[in-house]
């Protein structure tokens, strides 16, 4: 049998902190953010979808910049007789200048249009998706935790936007849009502005929603009990108590409304109410494909698998940013 450890008075009376000085470190713990990204980092399809996000973000800054004049006409390379490209894969102009090939019809660079159909798409997509939760976390918070009448009217605020025809909306607004121009705004500038105003300003109520449900849970804390007893006003506990307890969902759910702002202006582009061409688009590249899709098919495939990479990976680092801050996931 092993003899028993002896331990003096003072070193059984001793903080941990104090016993550890001699190995150099002290007992440190872990914060919210801290755990969560070591729960993330676990998480390997997310950081995949992560880094595709990134490399896209990169690629939409930079790479026009090295990438050919999306916009420039080369008809040496289309046979005009079938209306496709001479040469190259599948009639598509694949070639090391050409990597994604060429328009079939102008012989146009597919990637240099990708890519500056991929600043247009994630300009759009987030402005409009910041906007949305700036509108969402503000009224749903208030509605939350005020209650009463004020409650009531942004909730059935809610349900008025929810029901209503955003994509008739969006069709008709562009439609009376003055051609000359508002305020000094005109042409891609105006039509980009006018995307961004209305999937944002009517896609609040979805995230509106989450965060007052988690607003009416937080107000009967303890916490906020504390502040309340403390003498602190309606506005001090709103934005200094809730509102930090509110980053989580708000985060997770922004990332997760992103691909569907994306694919709504994709839609939008498609449907010619987008971007006004010959400024790149993918949802405007795909108009473009469908005459021509049958003798050139992979027209249509590459700014389709463009929209289709994007919101798979936003949607993955949403789904891993949901897990890891959610404290109650294992």
């Amino acid at each position: 049998m092993a003899a028993p450890i002896e331990v003096s008075k003072g070193e059984a009376e001793a903080r941990p902190e104090d016993l550890l000085k001699g190995l150099g470190r002290a007992i440190e713990g872990r914060s919210l953010w801290q755990i969560a990204w070591l729960r993330l980092k676990r998480d390997r399809v997310a950081l995949g979808g992560g880094i595709v996000i990134l490399l896209l973000i990169l690629a939409a800054i930079v790479g026009p910049w090295f990438a050919a004049d999306p916009l420039k006409y080369n008809q040496d390379l289309i046979d005009a007789t079938y209306q496709r490209p001479k040469d190259g894969w599948l009639h598509s102009g694949i070639s090391w200048d050409h990597p994604l090939g060429v328009d079939p019809t102008t012989g146009r660079d597919m990637l240099a249009r990708i890519l500056a159909g991929a600043r247009i798409s994630l300009l759009v997509a987030a402005a409009a998706t910041l906007l949305s939760v700036l509108i969402g976390v503000v009224l749903g918070g208030l509605a939350g935790y005020f209650g009463g009448w004020f409650d009531t009217l942004i909730s059935r605020t809610m349900d008025v936007f929810l029901a209503f025809p955003l994509l008739l909306f969006a069709i008709a607004l562009v439609g009376v849009v003055p051609i000359d121009g508002v305020m000094g705004v005109k042409g891609n500038g105006l039509r980009v502005s006018v995307l961004i105003f209305v999937i944002g300003f009517f896609n609040w109520p979805y995230i509106g929603r989450i965060i007052r449900g988690q607003t009416l849970s937080l107000r009967e804390r303890e916490f906020v009990d504390a502040s309340r007893s403390l003498g602190a006003g309606h506005l001090y506990i709103f934005f200094r108590e809730v509102l930090p307890n509110l980053v989580a969902p708000i985060i997770v759910y922004a990332t997760l409304l992103i691909p569907t702002n994306i694919l709504f202006e994709a839609a939008l582009s498609f449907l010619g109410v987008g971007v006004i061409p010959p400024a790149p688009s993918w949802g405007g590249t795909l108009t473009l494909a469908v005459p021509t899709y049958q003798n050139t098919p992979l027209f249509m495939i590459v700014p389709g698998l463009a929209i289709f990479i994007t919101v798979l990976a936003f949607n993955l680092l949403g789904d891993g940013l949901r897990d890891a801050l959610d404290p109650r996931a294992r």
